[in-house]
């Protein structure tokens, strides 16, 4: 049996991290009908958006897809590829999985967090309104009369939604995938001592989820002194139920904690599809210069290859990668030592020894 899957290169330094990764992903055994189709920077000429109505299509006749890093303009230009991907296609969890493998340059050896982020509401929804105009003006004179809070009439605004259905089915989902994965506890993140009727409002319902899972140790963190705790002593984490702004940061936070994005997979999954891709950006000046670190996105096919329920094809090439990072030979410059990085290998040799010790 062959699995037809969207591949999507993306842009910068995504199509060789993707070829890497298909690479690795075929020399497990497992067999793929890949439906590339094109997304980012570099489509807008043809299409005139960075998001091509046909990669939408393809996904949802697909319903599995592997993405490379696409770029996202900071302060200007079109919304976020990735956002308006989850948007569509109402991919309402954003799985990452943070964990240290040996070898890995890092100050902690045992860490092996799953963030399990809501995906479509909070900050992130992109509801806002632009400085200066008539609109943001009539939204601030609204505030102001139901609230009594005073707002500097030359703010911007960003709205913050956070509702009882998204975030009992995240809430859900973070149960049920520490229960099916051997989970012992889940932690929910919020700041409800001062956003009480948002943040309020996703603590409230996470512990009322939480009743339903006896089999699970449930707790919640203030998300200011989480990130303290985090750095401290990372090991009495398991699963992380985050809002979508904070699980955002703190994701990057736990890429850090072993070893950095280059190791850091990720996972945009909905009832109906589920996107597999690399936490960190497109690095557009590294584009075609074969350095960058491909493991995140071929953990990214990992976790596809567990989400397909081919467990022992993701054990071996999970098994693989971590022999490849615990000798230390064939591993790119982020993984080195400073005084060792001119022993780096590139994107390709990366993929080339994940392959050999696949067999």
């Amino acid at each position: 049996m062959a699995y037809d899957i969207t591949l999507i290169p993306g842009d910068g330094i995504g199509p060789e991290l993707t070829e890497a990764t298909r690479r690795v992903l075929e020399a497990t055994g497992v067999k793929f009908n890949w439906d590339v189709v094109n997304a980012g920077v570099d489509v807008i000429e043809k299409y005139g958006t960075p998001l091509p109505e046909h990669v939408i299509e393809s996904i949802r006749k697909n319903r599995v897809a592997l993405k490379g890093p696409i770029t996202t303009p900071v302060g200007y230009g079109f919304r976020s590829v990735n956002v308006s991907l989850r948007k569509m296609l109402d991919l309402y969890t954003c799985l990452r999985p943070c964990k240290s493998y040996a070898g890995t340059p890092t100050h902690f050896n045992n860490v092996d967090i799953v963030i399990v982020r809501e995906n479509t509401e909070d900050l992130y929804a992109g509801i806002e309104f632009e400085q200066g105009k008539s609109e943001t003006a009539e939204i601030i004179q609204m505030i102001e009369r139901l609230s009594g809070n005073q707002i500097r009439k030359d703010s911007g605004i960003s709205i913050k939604p956070i509702s009882l259905t998204g975030t009992e089915r995240i809430a859900r989902f973070a149960f049920e995938y520490a229960r099916a994965n051997n989970r012992k506890k889940v932690t929910a993140l919020h700041k409800a001592n001062i956003m009480k009727y948002s943040d309020g409002l996703f603590l409230a319902v996470a512990r009322e989820v939480a009743e339903k899972y006896a089999d699970i140790e449930f707790e919640d963190r203030i998300i200011d002194n989480m990130t303290m705790q985090m750095v401290k002593n990372p090991a009495q984490f398991d699963v992380l139920l985050c809002p979508n702004l904070y699980g955002d940061i703190i994701s990057d936070l736990g890429a850090g904690l072993v070893g950095g994005l280059g190791l850091a997979p990720g996972a945009n999954i909905g009832d109906e599809a589920a996107l597999f891709e690399p936490t960190h950006g497109s690095a557009p000046k590294y584009k075609g210069m074969n350095k960058v670190n491909p493991m995140a996105q071929i953990l990214s096919g990992v976790m596809m290859l567990r989400h397909l329920k081919e467990m022992e094809a993701a054990d071996r090439l999970e098994n693989a990668i971590a022999a490849v990072v615990r000798e230390g030979k064939s591993i790119t410059y982020d993984l080195l030592p400073e005084e060792r990085r001119s022993q780096a290998v590139g994107t390709s040799q990366v993929a080339d020894a994940i392959i050999e010790k696949l067999g």
